[in-house]
């Protein structure tokens, strides 16, 4: 798995001072790595009878389509406030310095449906815990979180407690 994080470009200084930001577009560059992450993100779920992928945006979305497609699921985008064409449902979070929102089609997800979701990057939990809590107010069964990378400093998972979550690379 280490060939497949070496391709991950690290950038210090983005997108603000203090920051390593890690860039996964240069491990979208190689097909086979790409699918090769895709097989380790989807493989813990493949038998939970997952019926839809949710992706967090905008990396989410790369991720989360592919993995639909393998377990013959339905893909669907967890967005930014005003990108969704259609009535939605939103669901505000904390930042360090304010608040953000995410949102979802209103018609997307059906009451019981079993949900998993993805997203590239677990840093402090709030955006993912946002989609959680979406999720949540229109009876989905979120049967886990799958991502690429987990900052353990950042200590993310405590705000997604009792969640089924699956990491490739875990960074110190």
């Amino acid at each position: 798995m280490n060939h497949l994080f070496k391709k991950i470009r690290t950038v210090p200084d983005f997108p603000k001072p203090g920051i390593l930001f890690y860039d996964i577009t240069t491990l979208l560059l190689d097909p086979v790595g790409f699918s090769e992450i895709v097989e380790h993100m989807v493989e813990p779920f493949m038998k939970k009878k997952i019926e839809v992928v949710c992706g967090i945006e905008s990396r989410g979305f790369i991720f989360g389509s592919a993995i639909a497609n393998d377990l013959g699921a339905g893909f669907v985008p967890i967005r930014k406030p005003g990108k969704l064409p259609s009535k939605t449902i939103k669901q505000e979070y904390a930042l360090e310095y304010g608040t953000d929102a995410l949102e979802i089609h209103e018609d997307a997800i059906v009451k019981g449906q079993r949900v998993l979701v993805v997203d590239d990057l677990l840093a402090t939990g709030g955006t993912c815990s946002a989609a959680v809590q979406l999720l949540n107010q229109m009876g989905a069964e979120v049967l886990g979180i799958s991502f690429v990378i987990e900052l353990l400093a950042l200590q993310g998972r405590k705000k997604l407690e009792n969640q089924n979550i699956h990491t490739i690379f875990e960074v110190s």
